[in-house]
């Protein structure tokens, strides 16, 4: 009735992939480390907000469109890895993000810009599109007509369950810093390795390619 076949294969075949370390899991990582608990749930939220606007696109086509104009794919993948290169090198130079008192005060606007950081991370990686317009069709009944409706609830199945491994991953990276963020020097010393993993992602963005 809902044109989906074989979805106990699918979840757990979607659990086995979110549990899978990838772009997504670096993010999360490097914010939930370098600044906090709040920030890495922010974080997977806006990861998972991401996947939303990806499971619709691929509900109504677009996506496919990505999958067959190399054009297009660069100017998305090369945008992503921009914007990864740029929130990288303003953790590596902002000393700011190591006062923590400060990220309280001023936690709605920098939660909010966290939040922003990774639907536009999320959403400027082409491969994340290219996954579930190749994941997602293998589960779905080639009878059926109609594939939004069956698109959709597979892929808010996949991020549900990606969700709740984020939202635990984030809780647990971010115990590391509630321990070490009253020593200014490992502090410091944690947010350029986030700074420099997040500058090493977007060049991993930058050299995707289709296949």
């Amino acid at each position: 009735m809902t044109g989906i076949v074989h979805f106990t294969t699918f979840l757990m075949t979607g659990i086995l992939l979110n549990l899978t370390p990838g772009n997504d899991t670096i993010f999360i990582l490097t914010k939930s480390i370098g600044q906090g608990r709040k920030a890495g749930i922010m974080s997977a939220l806006g990861i998972g907000t991401g996947s939303v606007i990806h499971t619709l696109l691929a509900a109504l086509g677009l996506s496919v469109i990505i999958a067959k104009s190399i054009l297009l794919f660069n100017i998305i993948k090369y945008a992503g890895a921009a914007y990864l290169l740029y929130i990288g090198y303003k953790m590596l130079i902002d000393r700011s993000q190591l006062n923590t008192n400060m990220a309280v005060k001023n936690g709605r606007a920098n939660y909010l810009k966290i939040y922003r950081d990774a639907i536009i991370t999320n959403v400027l990686n082409p491969k994340v599109a290219l996954f579930f317009i190749a994941f997602l069709p293998q589960f779905i009944d080639p009878a059926v007509k109609n594939t939004v409706l069956p698109f959709l609830l597979l892929g808010l199945t996949f991020i549900t369950t990606g969700m709740i491994w984020c939202l635990v991953l984030a809780i647990f990276a971010a115990a590391i810093f509630s321990r070490l963020k009253n020593n200014t020097a490992v502090s410091n010393y944690i947010n350029k390795i986030c700074g420099l993993a997040l500058v090493a992602l977007g060049i991993k963005v930058a050299f995707a390619t289709q296949k």
